[in-house]
């Protein structure tokens, strides 16, 4: 079954507007202040003494993420007590709509917080480090989401009481994002900042079908019974990739029909090492470039994947690059989505890249990302 282009497009636009876009009127649930003498803006030596030493920091949640979302509310009182037992002024803020989280980490700048915790999934990392990248404020992980991807190659687990106690020796450190262009679905050329992994092709298509209920009820099934249906009804149409190597010259074309840039070591669970050889720390794309329309052939890495065996040849690459430039084919009428860190965005032409600014991560002493 194909989709044309107007059905693709209203579905992306009945997704909503986009996090980190438009204003929120979301506000601070409350403000817990656990100590009196804070200073008013972040400290300089945040940068290089670890969580346990800061002064204050934003806790900012999204009450319905992931599967655990009935016991959130204990979960970031826990947070909360581990912060005050560790004489850590902390700020409770509760996401309430698309884009509030990002509004929440513009007030965390604005109080002079040395940190932010991001609660949730992938998907509210995402919307935060919009608003954090080429700052000094350290942005924290705890996994509370249905894709934890970050916080899994960060070994923080699972359990968000684990994680707080580990982010607590974890030490600031700058690491490079990347960064996709895009055409939004109102036709507007805009562009975001990612940390796990950007998406152009068959995997943005997955991430446009996922019902958020249900992605709450039935967390990692649903994600396999929506690529199952991807898999069986996509005809993977195919699009213009250019591909940039050291000072920006061309170093090769194609047409692909999906393209992935990996910027985590492990996606923990069944993914794992996707890309060998992709880590946080890496100052040029790490892709994998699907140069056929063959079923099979998805299936066949998908399943070398899910082993731990997959195979690159011509058909399915693994490259570096500088930066990639993907059109739409003279050949396809297709709407192509794109999608970062499990957000759809909008559509080609779409140009992904490693930003100029770097991200301030909080990183346990035990990752190695």
């Amino acid at each position: 079954m194909r989709m044309g282009k107007m059905d693709l497009m209203e579905r992306l636009r009945a997704i909503g507007p986009l996090r980190g876009v438009q204003s929120a009127s979301g506000t601070a649930d409350h403000v817990v202040e656990e100590k009196s003498d804070v200073r008013g803006g972040a400290s300089p030596s945040s940068q290089r003494n670890p969580l346990s030493t800061m002064h204050r920091v934003a806790v900012i949640y999204n009450p319905a993420s992931g599967q655990r979302s009935s016991r959130r509310d204990k979960d970031i009182q826990h947070i909360l007590s581990v912060l005050h037992e560790n004489g850590i002024n902390a700020h409770r803020m509760e996401t309430n709509a698309p884009g509030s989280a990002a509004m929440h980490a513009r007030e965390a700048l604005q109080l002079g917080c040395d940190a932010v915790l991001a609660c949730g999934g992938d998907g509210t990392v995402h919307e935060i480090i919009q608003e954090l990248v080429g700052k000094s404020i350290a942005l924290g992980v705890i996994p509370m989401g249905t894709a934890n991807a970050l916080a899994q190659n960060l070994r923080l687990g699972r359990s968000p009481a684990k994680a707080i106690r580990s982010l607590l020796t974890a030490m600031p450190a700058q690491i490079p994002v990347g960064r996709i262009h895009f055409k939004s679905p109102m036709g507007e050329r805009q562009s975001r900042f990612f940390t796990v992994a950007a998406g152009i092709g068959a995997d943005a298509l997955l991430m446009s079908a996922l019902d958020t209920t249900l992605k709450r009820r039935l967390g990692y099934v649903l994600y396999l019974i929506e690529a199952a249906r991807v898999w069986l009804t996509n005809s993977f149409p195919v699009f213009r990739a250019s591909f940039r190597g050291e000072g920006h010259a061309l170093s090769g074309e194609a047409e692909v029909s999906q393209i992935l840039a990996i910027r985590v070591r492990s996606f923990g669970g069944a993914l794992g090492e996707l890309a060998p050889g992709a880590t946080l720390h890496g100052d040029k794309l790490r892709l994998i470039a699907f140069k056929t329309r063959s079923r099979m052939r998805y299936l066949l890495f998908l399943l070398g994947v899910l082993v731990g065996r997959q195979t690159f040849s011509g058909t399915v690459e693994l490259l570096d690059a500088i930066a990639v430039d993907c059109h739409q084919s003279n050949e396809s009428s297709d709407t192509i989505l794109v999608e970062a860190d499990g957000e759809v965005l909008g559509c080609l032409p779409a140009r992904l890249e490693i930003a100029d600014e770097k991200l301030t991560l909080l990183i346990p002493p035990e990752a190695r990302p």
